[in-house]
């Protein structure tokens, strides 16, 4: 039986007040289970990256609850938050997000690090997670050593390197091109299909949506469609 990772109830966001209020999110009701591999797509000003934000425990509800593996964030604080973020979600951003002074061993193992994981065992388990995305041996280059195609696998191994409950991508194929934006697909479906590992992508990309097993449509800040492929 899987559970539920996400699960929002009520879900609405406004930004600004009065005349100039704005209803990113209205009444959102969504679980994400345990093995989904969704995207989450719609115009723009739809609500997509406000639902992200959400999940993330990157912003706060109006009103409504989110809960992350059964625990609910609301009555957590900043430094609470910051630490379910560490131990339960990882991201992957659409511009890479990578310190550029760093390896791309060091910066995925800095996650760990944060985490207070030994220098030994940050070590064992960033090699593993390059050699997972296809990266062996790569791991002593710095960012800017790297193709953009290479950057956003190493942001991957970044989120996953620390085992998270789940994944969260918003446009990670955004700068890439169409043969290397195949490529980073497969590479997260093969992980979700192998790992059972969580993810939610927002995404624009038909190519992504195409390999989903489930795809949420939102539209003025509802969720206009939710479908299991």
């Amino acid at each position: 039986m899987t559970k539920p990772i996400v699960t929002c109830r009520g879900v609405s966001k406004t930004f600004g007040s009065g005349e100039l209020v704005v209803h990113a999110l209205r009444d959102v009701d969504l679980n994400i289970m345990q093995g989904d591999f969704a995207t989450l797509a719609g115009p723009s000003g739809s609500g997509k990256t406000t639902l992200l934000n959400m999940i993330g425990a990157l912003d706060k509800p109006s009103s409504g609850e989110v809960e992350i593996d059964g625990q609910p964030l609301s009555g957590l604080n900043k430094a609470e938050l910051s630490e379910l973020r560490l131990q339960k979600i990882g991201f992957v951003f659409q511009a890479y997000n990578l310190i550029p002074v760093l390896s791309a061993q060091e910066n995925i193992e800095f996650v760990l690090q944060l985490q207070g994981v030994d220098a030994a065992e940050r070590r064992k388990r960033a090699l593993e997670v390059l050699a997972e995305v296809g990266l062996e041996g790569t791991g002593h280059r710095r960012p800017s050593a790297l193709s953009g195609g290479q950057q956003q696998r190493v942001a991957v191994a970044r989120a996953l390197v620390s085992k998270p409950s789940i994944v969260l991508a918003d446009e990670p194929t955004a700068n890439l091109d169409s043969g290397t934006s195949a490529e980073l697909v497969e590479l997260m479906s093969q992980l979700n299909r192998d790992l059972g590992i969580t993810f939610v992508i927002g995404t624009h990309d038909p190519s992504v949506i195409e390999r989903s097993s489930r795809h949420i449509e939102l539209l003025d800040g509802r969720i206009s469609s939710d479908t299991r492929i």
